[in-house]
């Protein structure tokens, strides 16, 4: 048995089911919202985001990887209170995005280390609620933000707790990040290159795998990169190769985007929500030859897996 944290307290990897591993359940401006408050119902937008994911729930899924970091306006009481109101499993993230603030762009990697490993061991924001995940992100890669990539692998080589990226393949920085993480003595295997399901260039992607990362085909619904179609057909095609131990599937979608109107959202991406995977993508793997097994494998085998490697080493 291997406990990991979630929003609703200790979680037995067992238990951990169907899991979406990037997603967000609040993308939000917390300076926004102070100035104008009237931009935010607090109690309404928490039964929206119970709701849809009870609804993602209905459909199969079992459990969230929410990986809004402190730079994309992580709330965790606003989480814990959708946790409290959903049958849904939410792990949660420490780590940052693009846009660390300014604290975190400091020279000394120490004191940024103590709040990750506060996150981590303690909770966030004086809760009781753990991270049990660490994201960093990446576009090309930049003396600052390789800092952070740096203090990412420190928190994860004192934890065991798994690292997820966010990258931009069409530059192969997921290469840089796994030069990087090597260079801290990370384990490869225990990492998820995010985002690689931007591109099709299979050769890229089964680099990445070869190295041991799992590769994060996460943005299924956003127009960013691939279509719809290409990426499931990515999919297949290293499904074909034999690489489904080494595949997760998400949206990177999120209950509430920083004041966008859902009904905006809903017109201008219909495709990105939290269904498109179980209601269309698997049934559309299945018929280009993709087996119940591999499935099972991206879904529910690999984010177990990634989880259950726990351990400072």
């Amino acid at each position: 048995m291997t406990l990991i944290p979630s929003a609703r307290g200790a979680l037995d990897t067992a238990d951990l089911g169907f899991t979406l591993m990037h997603e967000h359940i609040f993308l939000l401006s917390h300076d926004l919202y102070a100035s104008y408050p009237q931009l935010f119902d607090r109690d309404a937008e928490v039964d929206r985001a119970a709701a849809v994911l009870n609804e993602a729930y209905d459909h199969g899924v079992r459990t969230i990887v929410d990986l809004t970091t402190v730079d994309l306006g992580r709330d965790i009481r606003l989480v814990a209170e959708v946790a409290a109101r959903t049958r849904m499993q939410i792990v949660v993230a420490t780590g940052v995005h693009l846009n660390p603030p300014a604290y975190f762009q400091r020279r000394n990697p120490d004191p940024i280390l103590e709040l990750y490993l506060r996150d981590l061991n303690e909770g966030i924001a004086s809760t009781e609620v753990r991270a049990g995940a660490i994201k960093i992100a990446t576009e090309e890669l930049t003396e600052a933000n390789e800092f952070q990539v740096r203090i990412a692998a420190m928190a994860h080589r004192a934890t065991g707790t798994p690292l997820m990226t966010h990258s931009n393949p069409t530059i192969g920085s997921g290469a840089d990040q796994q030069r990087v993480f090597e260079e801290e003595g990370v384990d490869l295997e225990r990492v998820v290159i995010g985002h690689s399901g931007d591109t099709t260039d299979v050769d890229y992607l089964s680099g990445l795998m070869e190295r041991g990362s799992t590769i994060g085909m996460d943005r299924f619904g956003a127009p960013i990169g691939a279509s719809t179609d290409e990426r499931i057909a990515t999919i297949a095609e290293l499904c074909r190769r034999g690489y489904a131990d080494r595949m997760v599937l998400s949206h990177d979608t999120a209950c509430h985007f920083n004041g966008v109107l859902p009904e905006v959202l809903a017109s201008r991406m219909p495709e990105w929500h939290f269904l498109l995977i179980p209601d269309h993508v698997l049934p559309e793997l299945e018929r280009l030859g993709v087996t119940g097994e591999q499935i099972e494998a991206m879904m529910v085998g690999n984010p177990r897996r990634m989880f259950e490697a726990q351990g400072a080493y």
